[in-house]
């Protein structure tokens, strides 16, 4: 009975590190995002990835920066847009994820924040702690292009704030 619970406790040693590793293949190949710059292991729980068609895909921190990305590359057609769930870090399909948008927990590169999650529960778990809305993908990229011009001036407000820091030293 020993030696089968051993054997046991090493298999799932072993697949364990293999799953981790799986599960973030997309920061290997985008380890920061392609437009301000962060790192996506740090932000896995906000990270996206968008494939496209043409066999190219692109890394992002945030669906913030995704909303730069779609607009940026408009001849370009996404065939999957993927997002990191909030608990589990794991790659979902933006469109099939369960959206909270506001709430008091801080979002990423946005005032407004837009998280996602993969079974609706914990979106609503989640918003019992922290409030915000339930929301589609839909609205949420609408919320993320009508946030953007704020958003834009409230990074380089920061940005600006940091560089004099940097120089004060």
């Amino acid at each position: 009975m020993r030696r089968m619970i051993m054997v046991v406790v090493a298999t799932v040693g072993l697949l364990v590190p293999v799953v981790a590793l799986s599960v973030m293949e997309d920061v290997k190949a985008h380890q920061s995002c392609t437009y301000c710059g962060m790192d996506r292991e740090k932000f896995a729980h906000s990270r996206v990835l968008i494939e496209y068609e043409d066999g190219t895909s692109t890394g992002l921190c945030s669906i913030r920066c995704a909303a730069v990305e779609l607009a940026n590359a408009l001849d370009k057609t996404p065939k999957s847009i993927k997002v990191g769930d909030f608990g589990s870090k794991d790659l979902i399909e933006a469109e099939k994820a369960s959206w909270v948008i506001g709430g008091t927990k801080q979002g990423v590169m946005t005032r407004q924040a837009k998280w996602a999650f993969a079974q609706k529960a914990d979106a609503e778990r989640f918003m019992k702690e922290n409030g915000g809305r339930l929301a589609s993908f839909d609205e949420v990229m609408k919320a993320a292009y009508e946030d953007l011009s704020q958003d834009t001036k409230m990074i380089r407000e920061k940005r600006k704030m940091k560089r004099m820091q940097m120089e004060k030293k």
